[in-house]
């Protein structure tokens, strides 16, 4: 895996010195006093380290391909000294000269530098779903459990109505919490499903699926749905990409519940597949202008949007996506404005 800070360096390569690089806005831009050298701390992520380089940290996977001695970014420790160099007009991030000498290193996997804050991701990649209106109603759905209960927990058995995935023992049950409404078309765009507790298969009875409730975070209810459990490993990599230009949209929600949206918050924006949207996409976040009364004409007028911070989508559907905030000079809300990061160049 030789792939970070250094996807597209080539657009480095017509550029000589770090004066020329600094001087156009299309390119990569360095913050103005970047230190000389920079001490890994725990807690670090590669998007954090960039910041302290970049102006636009987002843009990391742009300065470390080309350095042979960081075969692969997530192998960076706390305690490993990184500073910025130039060969040949072009910038690199290399380690100290103690790093470069031939030596054993015995760490855990864990502790390396992630990109972002997986910690802040993994509830959200693992236990939130969002389906369409027809795949919601051909989604199995629970009829009840044993001995007519209406609810259930672990160790329970509950019954489940509709063709299940018979190719998958592990399922999982979900509840439906949110629908999701564009604010601008007012097109529905999907439900968001919660999980609420992981299941095995036992039986199968026709389109009837008993099922033994392994674990459970709440009571499992009538009306819940069943998805198979995701075989997949939880993606942990991602590299920031500046989204589509054209992509235009609004956040619609955050997943936490709270009304105000800070740093690694998660929210849901109403983007998604069909605009073309994937992992790692990058979009520049503004808050809405607010509206006063001018003190002369005594007119209502609203004032422009400002940007405030920056988001990076992790998960994406059909018609909405998931993004975290990755940086916030400002409170966000609930429909504040995001675009791309190119479309002010």
């Amino acid at each position: 895996m030789k792939r970070l800070f250094g996807i597209c360096l080539a657009s480095w390569l017509a550029l000589s010195t770090p004066t020329q690089v600094q001087a156009r806005a299309d390119q990569i831009q360095l913050q103005e006093n970047y230190p000389q050298e920079y001490v890994v701390v725990k807690g670090d992520t590669l998007w954090d380290i960039s910041g302290h380089f970049l102006k636009k940290p987002w843009r990391w996977p742009e300065l470390w391909d080309v350095n042979p001695q960081i075969d692969d970014p997530h192998w960076i420790y706390p305690g490993d000294i990184l500073y910025l160099t130039w060969v040949n007009g072009q910038p690199k991030l290399s380690f100290k000269n103690d790093r470069m000498q031939p030596r054993a290193r015995v760490s855990k996997l864990d502790s390396a530098i992630p990109a972002i804050p997986l910690k802040d991701l993994y509830a959200f990649l693992s236990d939130n779903v969002v389906l369409d209106e027809e795949l919601l109603k051909k989604t199995p759905y629970v009829l009840g459990g044993r001995n007519e209960r209406i609810i259930a927990g672990a160790g329970d058995r509950i019954y489940a109505r509709g063709e299940i995935d018979q190719g998958h023992i592990a399922q999982n049950v979900y509840r439906p919490a949110k629908e999701y409404i564009d604010p601008s078309t007012k097109e529905l765009l999907g439900y968001e499903l919660l999980k609420v507790a992981e299941a095995r298969i036992s039986a199968l009875n026709g389109d009837i699926t008993s099922l033994e409730i392994i674990k459970s975070r709440e009571e499992v209810r009538v009306l819940d749905r069943v998805i198979p459990a995701p075989e997949a490993r939880i993606q942990s990599v991602f590299y920031p990409v500046a989204a589509p230009l054209e992509s235009k949209g609004q956040i619609l929600a955050v997943l936490r519940g709270v009304t105000k949206i800070g740093r690694y918050d998660a929210v849901t924006i109403n983007l998604g597949k069909r605009e073309g949207l994937k992992t790692g996409h990058v979009f520049k976040v503004f808050t809405r202008g607010e509206t006063i009364k001018d003190p002369l004409t005594k007119e209502k007028v609203t004032l422009p949007a400002e940007e405030a911070g920056t988001l990076m989508v992790f998960k994406t559907y059909e018609k909405v996506s998931y993004g975290l905030i990755m940086t916030a000079t400002n409170v966000l809300s609930i429909g504040d404005t995001i675009r791309s990061p190119d479309a002010d160049n």
